[in-house]
């Protein structure tokens, strides 16, 4: 048989066949790891849906599936996110959904034609991975690769960091987790520091979120959320539209127990939502909700015994004065009381110093690193 060399090709899809394969690449790809948590089917066809995203309303989006001696080998998507662009005043491109196999021409192929579409669209920078918003999954995990990661947080192959390095990008921040557990809480320091706090803000209270109020809720969490990350790296404004697709999902999986508002004197100035880790479930559904996922899902929801703080703000006025501490002990103690074991508390930027110390404070110990690219076109 005449040897043949190695051959790379990368195509843009353009079909539904062709975009099925895009989904299903990961399945395949991370067949063999243990740590890789398959995300439910149907909430990767909605985050790629243009048409119901709310996300699409200002952004565009191209898909590319890559082949290596005509086998699947990778996928990426180059997205362009107008309100990003408007707010942070650039001209930045953004990269997501990044899978490959350990193959730097495979790699360099995608990236290249990701990146020539940019620069066709007057892109100057590149940043990511963004899946496909700054508001979805982010980053590439570089540490805590024996971890399961919590729900709507992303697992990598570790040579990524080795094929992005190669491509040309370069580390644009880090992103943290950390891990408090009942043998690692420090309850009693929190419990003097909610102290310290009363006294300081004698008329604050924390309530827990009304599931049956949701769509007013989300319009209060909403606006302490883009004040309070209005200055935040990466931030970009979330519109209503978003919001109310984020209401939608978060009434179904929402614990009142660990989702909190922060008032003073009545007028809401912080809130925090913790989620129960689904994917201790979803490890062992492999993507699907049918035909019996679902019974699957409310049958073990009692032996999730992990949160993840997903969402934290504060009114940039209220920020400094200990009011996110209260938010954590309120979730902590009432996952205590229902005896859940863990909480992750992240993404946090390695920038925010503020909030490292308030993980720390609690008993919070680094678990896992995340990490975000750049490159200039």
């Amino acid at each position: 048989m005449e040897n043949r060399p190695p051959t790379n090709a990368v195509s843009i899809v353009s079909t539904k066949q062709e975009k099925k394969d895009f989904i299903h690449f990961p399945y395949a790809h991370y067949s063999e790891d243990t740590y890789w948590v398959a995300p439910l089917l149907i909430e990767q066809k909605k985050l790629l849906n243009e048409k119901k995203n709310p996300f699409y309303e200002n952004a565009e989006i191209v898909l590319f599936l890559a082949e290596h001696n005509d086998k699947p080998a990778g996928r990426l998507a180059a997205i362009i996110d107008h309100r990003y662009n408007d707010y942070h005043k650039t001209k930045t491109g953004f990269f997501g959904f990044f899978e490959c196999i350990d193959h730097q021409p495979t790699a360099d192929l995608l990236f290249k034609v990701a990146e020539d579409w940019m620069r066709r669209n007057g892109m100057e920078d590149v940043l990511g991975p963004a899946n496909p918003s700054m508001m979805d999954e982010i980053g590439i995990l570089v540490d805590g690769f024996e971890k399961y990661p919590s729900i709507m947080m992303p697992y990598s192959k570790k040579y990524y960091d080795k094929l992005l390095k190669g491509v040309g990008y370069d580390k644009a921040m880090d992103l943290f987790t950390y891990l408090v557990t009942q043998d690692s809480v420090d309850r009693d320091r929190a419990n003097r520091a909610v102290e310290i706090v009363k006294k300081r803000l004698p008329e604050i209270h924390i309530r827990r979120i009304e599931l049956k109020n949701i769509r007013e809720e989300v319009k209060i969490i909403r606006k302490i959320f883009n004040a309070a990350w209005s200055k935040n790296w990466g931030y970009i404004p979330l519109s209503e539209a978003e919001f109310d697709s984020l209401a939608a999902d978060l009434k179904t999986i929402v614990d009142p127990d660990f989702a909190h508002i922060a008032e003073i004197g009545g007028k809401p100035v912080g809130f925090s939502v913790g989620l129960p880790d689904y994917n201790q479930i979803l490890r062992n559904m492999n993507g699907r909700l049918l035909p019996f996922g679902i019974l699957k899902i409310l049958w073990n929801k009692k032996k999730i015994n992990k949160i993840r703080t997903a969402l934290m703000g504060v009114l940039p006025e209220y920020q400094g004065k200990g009011i996110d501490v209260l938010l954590h002990r309120e979730a902590i103690e009432n996952g205590l009381i229902k005896d859940f074991y863990s909480s992750e508390v992240g993404w946090i930027l390695e920038e925010n110093v503020q909030m490292v110390r308030v993980a720390e404070k609690i008993g919070g110990q680094l678990d896992k690193v995340y990490r975000m690219y750049s490159k200039k076109l």
